[in-house]
């Protein structure tokens, strides 16, 4: 049985796609450490449980950061982890060959990195391949015809916007503002609105419960708790979804206007199979509610969402090279 396996090593969550068995793990990229015995504790699901609730001596860190490697060595101890519950003891065997998606806009140093870290975790032959052609292969696009498929992937640490054609990226950018930062943006608000101190996973719950860019029908709303910041006591408070629309504004405006960049760089003829074919949306930060209604009202083009957003990057990075 071939052992050789696709992996999208995302800012916040791993996926790893094996050849004839799909996707086998998904995992936040997270690994708590214990400063004090100098070792990692936890690697994982269970580690992301621990973020912001870990005595002194116990740090639950994130090695990757906007798609890039910001910690070495952990990085390549939480990717030996997941490989060896991917693959389990055919991993002893025959060392798999391993394809590995990286954002567009990285440096050749970074991309390097990501290339040694695979090999140092257990690899025996790597290829690198560039989200966006990643991300339209596990869509389902058909990139080999001389066609212009815009794509978004909206990842946990960067959204990366391309168009592809003949197999190849033509025009592509990377954006800085992700899900993580649509995260973050909802808690400055809560900051700033109520006084309230709230952790990431209240910040993701709330994004993924009520979270919105675009004016729902109706206003639905949730209870958030968290720290009061003058009194320092425990509070409740409640959040409507047209708060989060509000809180939003900024970075999917970013978004917005990333995709705005690409299109304008666009040649004539592929801006014209773009119009005609839609932009498609891939990625995490694509189930946000009306993104898809955003995009398209402020670029005039139909927008369609992936059928498998979360894993159509590792499942196209699969496909790529096994």
């Amino acid at each position: 049985m071939s052992n050789d396996i696709g992996i999208d090593l995302g800012t916040c969550t791993t996926l790893i796609y094996v050849k004839g068995k799909g996707v086998v793990l998904k995992e936040p990229s997270v690994v708590a450490y214990d400063k004090d015995l100098d070792k990692i504790v936890e690697i994982g699901e269970e580690a992301r449980v621990m973020l912001g609730r870990t005595p002194g001596n116990i740090l639950a860190v994130k090695p990757i950061m906007r798609g890039v490697i910001s910690d070495y060595t952990t990085t390549e101890q939480m990717l030996k982890y997941f490989i060896r519950k991917a693959v389990g003891r055919n991993f002893f065997g025959r060392r798999p060959r391993i394809s590995i998606c990286v954002p567009s806009g990285i440096t050749e140093v970074e991309k390097r990195a990501v290339e040694e870290v695979t090999y140092n975790a257990g690899a025996r032959d790597v290829t690198i391949i560039e989200e966006p052609v990643a991300a339209a292969l596990g869509a389902g696009v058909d990139i080999d015809r001389p066609n212009g498929n815009m794509i978004v992937d909206i990842g946990g640490g960067t959204t990366d916007i391309a168009v592809v054609s003949m197999g190849g990226t033509v025009i592509s950018m990377s954006c800085k503002v992700a899900g993580g930062d649509f995260d973050e943006a909802i808690g400055r608000y809560i900051r700033k609105k109520y006084n309230l101190l709230i952790g990431e996973r209240t910040e993701e719950e709330i994004k993924i419960n009520i979270g919105t860019c675009y004016k729902r029908p109706e206003n639905i709303s949730m209870d958030v708790r968290g720290r009061d910041m003058v009194t320092g006591l425990p509070k409740t408070i409640t959040i409507t979804s047209d708060e989060t629309e509000e809180a939003l504004r900024e970075q999917t405006g970013q978004v917005i206007d990333a995709i705005h960049s690409v299109l304008e760089r666009t040649p004539p003829e592929l801006s014209a199979d773009i119009s005609d074919r839609g932009i498609v949306l891939t990625g995490g930060g694509a189930l946000l509610h009306g993104i898809e209604q955003l995009i398209e009202e402020k670029t005039g083009i139909t927008t369609l969402t992936a059928e498998e957003a979360l894993s159509a990057v590792v499942i196209g990075t699969g496909k790529y090279v096994l």
